[in-house]
Order: structure tokens, then sequence, then C-alpha cells
């Protein structure tokens, strides 16, 4: 009796929880559900194996494990990806880390064999590789480049430090060079923000805590700037959280695959 009560408490939870709909579909709905998955799981491993390797690209203090998230994001969507953390954690000459960044490029150009690279860069690390691609010859290594949160023509949140009585950003030169004016800054955009056979983008948010104003986080002469709350009002993404943020990398996979950008506001 208890047996006989217990199968039938079992199937009416069953019957509860299955949808009426799938329970009344026919035989070739699965099918061509089914088939419709694998069509798009090979659309997304084709474009993947044929796709540049990707390079996320570090900010100050950006230790790699913190990039892994959109790393592995990448990753199972098929692309090859590696990441590149600034020497010495970002604080010094971002020169003399695009150098060191050139280096690291060609070794993952020579072990995959790809003619080019594509760039996922995060805050400083976006003007790490803008000074490679404009003055290290990286213009003819890399085939896309999209910055997140990069303080592209300088951030007061550098400049602050000064006022506040900590002297010229308490001796940090990166954040020396993020300060709006800077000799580095007026270098790296004096000329064409976007040099080079590139698909440039860049994305930015309200909420950036770092980069104020944040249309500095923009480039010109013809970059895709990306502002999520112009797509996504009630979108919430800090500086950091640009990493982990959904939305974001639906912006970021479109730019990577030569698709249009238009964000999903509801990627989690």
């Amino acid at each position: 009796m208890l047996l006989r009560t217990i199968l039938a408490a079992t199937t009416a939870v069953a019957a509860l929880l299955v949808p009426a709909t799938a329970a009344a579909a026919a035989p070739d709905s699965a099918t061509t559900a089914s088939t419709t998955t694998a069509e798009a799981t090979a659309t997304t491993t084709t474009v993947a194996a044929t796709a540049n390797p990707v390079i996320v690209v570090g900010g100050l203090i950006g230790v790699s494990i913190a990039y892994e998230p959109i790393a592995a994001r990448l990753r199972a969507d098929g692309f090859r990806v590696s990441i590149f953390q600034i020497p010495g954690l970002g604080f010094g000459d971002i020169r003399e880390s695009a150098r060191a960044f050139k280096t690291y490029v060609d070794q993952v150009r020579a072990s995959t064999g790809a003619a080019k690279v594509d760039l996922v860069a995060h805050s400083e690390g976006g003007l790490v590789s803008r000074w490679y691609v404009k003055f290290l010859g990286g213009a003819d290594a890399v085939g896309r480049y999209v910055s997140l949160g990069s303080p592209q023509q300088g951030t007061y949140a550098a400049n602050i430090l000064k006022f506040i009585g900590l002297g010229s950003c308490a001796g940090i030169v990166a954040c020396q060079q993020m300060s709006i004016g800077s000799d580095l800054l007026t270098a790296l955009n004096g000329g064409d923000d976007t040099p080079g056979a590139i698909r440039w983008a860049t994305v930015r948010t309200w909420q950036d805590e770092l980069v104020w104003p944040i249309g500095n986080a923009a480039l010109s002469d013809g970059a895709n700037n990306v502002l999520i709350q112009s797509w996504c009002p009630l979108r919430l993404v800090g500086h950091l959280s640009l990493i982990l943020d959904g939305t974001t990398y639906t912006v970021v996979r479109q730019v990577l695959t030569d698709a249009p950008v238009r964000p999903n506001c509801f990627a989690l």
C-alpha cells in the first residue's frame, strides 16, 4: 500500500513538472530541435576554428586568474585563448609593458602558426595594446581589437590623486601616464586612433568607477564605440565587472566573429 502511494505521488509530481506542450510534441519536433542545436554548435566550432588566437590583456593590478572567467567563455565558444599579465602588475612604464607584450604576441603567433591575433584588453591593457599596435609594428599582427573600460584619453581618477595630496599618482608611473594630458597619451592619441586594417571596438559603462569621464574610454577614427547603457539602460556594470558581465561578452564575441554589434541585454 505504501509503495503504491509513493508511486502515485511521484507520477503526479512528474505530470506537474513536464509542460503540457512537451508532452504533446510530435516526435519530429525533438528531431528538429536536436538538428538545430547540432547545426548551431557546428557553426560556432567552424567560426572559432578559423579565428585568430585571442589574447586577453590584463589591466593595472590585473593578475591572470582574474581574467579566467572571460577566457573561459571564449574557450567554451571554441576560441584559442591566452592571458597576458602586464609585467609588474602594470605599475611600470606602459611603453616598456608594450615591448613585453610584443614579445608575447610573437610567441603566440609562433606557437599557433597564426599570422594575426585578436585582442580583448581591459583597462590599462587597452593602452598597452594600442602602443604596441601604433609604435611597435602590431598593426600587421592584429586582426581585431576590443577594449573594456580602457582610459583611451586618460582619466581624472589618476589626476585626482595629486589633488588629494598623494603627489603625482603616488609615484606610480603607469598612473601618471594615464592622467589626462600626459605625454604618453598625447603621443598615443596623436594622428590616427585606429591604424591598420584592424576591426577596432571599445566598450564602456556609465558605472565605471575609474574612467572619468566615460567618454574617454572611446576612440575616434572609425572605431565602434559601445556604451552598454545606450542599449541596455538598466544594466549595471562597473569597471571590474566588465570582464564578468554577460552583455559585455556578447559584444566581445560579436566583434571577434565580425558580426554586427547588438548587445544582448539579458545575457548572464
